[in-house]
């Protein structure tokens, strides 16, 4: 009876075991991909999945964003500047049967693709393309990530570039070349400044021209100016018009002069 009793637990214990390793729980995030004798017969989840003790196997797949940082990476550009760049990429499974059928490990292929596809379009272009069309890079790393990937259940959804770092000493070339673009924009708007005054002092001196008595009613608001500040100096005004009687006089012998003989 004894021995009878150790065999029905011994029994029971195995059917435990058994039963335990028949019955598979995935969250909602998850996917099982069913091997029977090898042979893929179906992808099951989220929640209880019964399997064949011995003759099934199966493999979970997260459905989940991965965000993959791309290691940096050394690249020449198309100008041959030196720099190291890194990005990060963010992908999901969209077929898990591919990704566990068609590539052995797919998140280190997506890695090796991202990197090689990273420096490969970062060589073609230019180094201020680097730095000031990111967004256009961004989308055809995407885009060409994506296209590699697509045979293997992959969607990559977005890829940043984070980080560009260029040597030193073109670090200071770039700073000397951005002074010298300030200072040329400086000289040009301060050349328009004084083209524009020319212009206004131009138009004034005809204004003036034509109404001599404005000149005098310009000097009496000079002299309220002056007087506003409290300054101790006293300016008055005195019409040119005086002194053309003298200007005369002063031609006018300097062409006799010029005309006696000897």
């Amino acid at each position: 009876m004894t021995a009878l009793l150790v065999v029905l637990g011994v029994v029971a214990f195995l059917a435990f075991i058994v039963a335990a390793s028949a019955i598979r729980v995935l969250r909602e995030y998850e996917r099982g991909v069913i091997f029977r004798l090898g042979r893929l017969i179906a992808q099951k989840g989220p929640g209880l999945i019964i399997l064949i003790p011995i003759i099934d196997r199966m493999v979970r797949v997260d459905l989940r964003t991965v965000t993959l940082n791309i290691p940096p990476q050394e690249v020449i550009t198309r100008d041959n500047v030196p720099a190291s760049v890194n990005a990060v990429c963010y992908f999901h499974v969209v077929s898990a049967n591919d990704a566990i059928v068609q590539v052995e490990n797919y998140l280190m292929a997506t890695s090796q693709i991202a990197q090689t596809t990273l420096r490969a379009v970062l060589g073609r272009a230019e180094l201020d393309t680097l730095l000031a069309e990111r967004d256009r890079l961004n989308d055809e790393l995407q885009r060409i990530i994506d296209d590699q990937t697509e045979p293997w259940g992959i969607k990559v959804t977005t890829v940043e570039i984070k980080d560009v770092e260029i040597p030193q000493t073109m670090q200071r070339a770039m700073a000397r070349q951005a002074e010298a673009e300030r200072e040329r924009r400086a000289k040009i708007i301060a050349a328009e400044g004084e083209f524009q005054a020319a212009d206004k002092l131009s138009q004034a001196a005809a204004m003036i021209g034509r109404h001599p008595v404005a000149i005098q009613l310009r000097f009496l608001q000079t002299l309220i100016e002056v007087g506003a500040e409290h300054n101790s100096t006293t300016i008055f005004p005195v019409p040119i018009d005086l002194f053309t009687p003298f200007i005369e006089a002063a031609r006018k012998q300097h062409e006799d002069e010029r005309a006696s003989p000897g």
